[in-house]
């Protein structure tokens, strides 16, 4: 979908078309940050993520309209809906993006046909815009997807990848994480192209299995099928643990808690989600379970934020009683591309502050692995183990193991 959250407003306000809107956690200036924005928009400069008054001041003459994310999730099921009715095979894979499985299409129709009568009905039906790839797999559609928009449609044929696929910047491959842009350019892996012809040993020597993964789909190759039931495959992520013995001593429970974040936030990081939800899981001495969880106006994901608000559902449930196992998932899952939170006047510099640390230690932690970078006196043990295991190994920090 094109600037789906910005679509799903003009549809409820169709005299804004033409007009650069933008959606935002707060439309007071200085208050929020831009959600996602329409293409007028976006040719004055305001990108997502940007703070509000600096998107007014790249366009004065800006709509900022409130986020409304029950209006696009409604808005997601029913373009979901619309997609199943041309095939059973459809995967979602975020609230606005999906692949469809059009190999047994009963009618006898040229792929580009369907793909124009999907973007008709869409438009007709939702009053909504979208850009649509077609290609013999699941990459080579995605890649395809993003080439024209808004409102395109490109066939992406194996025959074609020199041309159309190879002079993109690997930047732009998807699968190829921002974080991870630099590695692959210090290794002379500038395009798609480099990629796809580089030495698979040296690829394998300095990106592992994964990168072996993507070389391969540079050269067109991907046998994953689309899968309907993947969306559904984690629907919370969480983390919990037993304590070595019973305990009402509020410093160990803080430290298990902190441990615990750590943990689901590594996780959280992993399949790049964040959350809506948190829920505390106590079980105590005599094996009675409480659960207590929270709804969240700001999805989260870092260690900080979960262990926050894990500690403040503590003190609201704990009933003085020993504990035997703490546990901390999150639910209400949705991509970090997705996820965004209102920065307040008074915290912005706080916020972003502990983001560009958050960000560090996710980092180390996804190079040389979870227990690199602890916080805390209470992760002493489990860093000293995790030290002792690398020399056993015989692995050190500047060199990171293989997938």
């Amino acid at each position: 979908m094109n600037s789906f959250f910005a679509s799903v407003e003009l549809s409820f306000r169709p005299e804004l078309r033409g007009k650069p809107v933008a959606v935002a956690g707060s439309v007071k200036d200085r208050r929020g940050i831009i959600v996602t924005s329409t293409y007028e928009a976006r040719a004055k400069g305001v990108k997502t993520a940007m703070p509000v008054w600096q998107a007014k001041k790249l366009c004065p003459d800006l709509i900022l309209l409130s986020s409304n994310f029950e209006r696009y999730r409604t808005a997601s099921r029913n373009l979901f809906d619309l997609l199943r009715g041309y095939t059973s095979l459809v995967e979602p894979v975020s609230i606005d993006e999906g692949f469809l499985d059009v190999t047994q299409y009963t009618e006898n129709i040229h792929p580009y046909k369907l793909a124009e009568r999907i973007q008709q009905d869409l438009q007709r039906d939702m009053d909504l815009p979208c850009s649509i790839g077609i290609a013999p797999n699941k990459f080579l559609a995605k890649m395809a997807s993003d080439m024209k928009k808004p409102n395109g449609i490109t066939i992406l044929r194996k025959r074609e990848i020199p041309q159309l696929l190879w002079p993109l910047a690997i930047s732009e491959m998807q699968g190829i994480g921002k974080k991870t842009v630099e590695k692959w350019e210090k290794a002379g892996i500038l395009t798609i192209g480099d990629l796809a012809k580089a030495d698979t040993a040296m690829i394998g020597e300095k990106f592992g299995s994964s990168g072996l993964k993507l070389q391969k789909r540079a050269n067109g190759h991907d046998e994953r099928p689309v899968n309907p039931d993947s969306i559904h495959e984690f629907k919370s992520i969480g983390h919990s643990t037993t304590l070595p013995s019973d305990t009402r001593n509020q410093q160990k429970v803080e430290a298990t808690l902190q441990q615990l974040a750590d943990s689901v936030s590594f996780r959280l990081a992993r399949k790049e989600v964040a959350a809506y939800g948190i829920q505390l899981t106590i079980k105590y001495h005599d094996w009675k379970i409480t659960n207590k969880s929270q709804k969240l106006s700001n999805p989260c994901h870092t260690s900080s934020e979960i262990y926050e608000r894990a500690l403040s559902l503590w003190r609201k449930a704990w009933n003085q009683e020993a504990i035997r196992l703490l546990g901390i998932s999150t639910y209400d899952l949705v991509e970090k591309s997705h996820a965004y939170k209102q920065l307040d006047l008074f915290t912005q510099e706080k916020d972003v502050k502990d983001y560009q640390v958050e960000q560090a230690l996710e980092t180390l932690q996804q190079r040389f692995g979870q227990q690199a970078i602890v916080k805390g006196a209470a992760s002493f043990d489990s860093r000293k183990k995790w030290i002792e295991q690398r020399s056993m190994r015989g692995t050190s920090l500047d060199k990171p193991e293989e997938e």
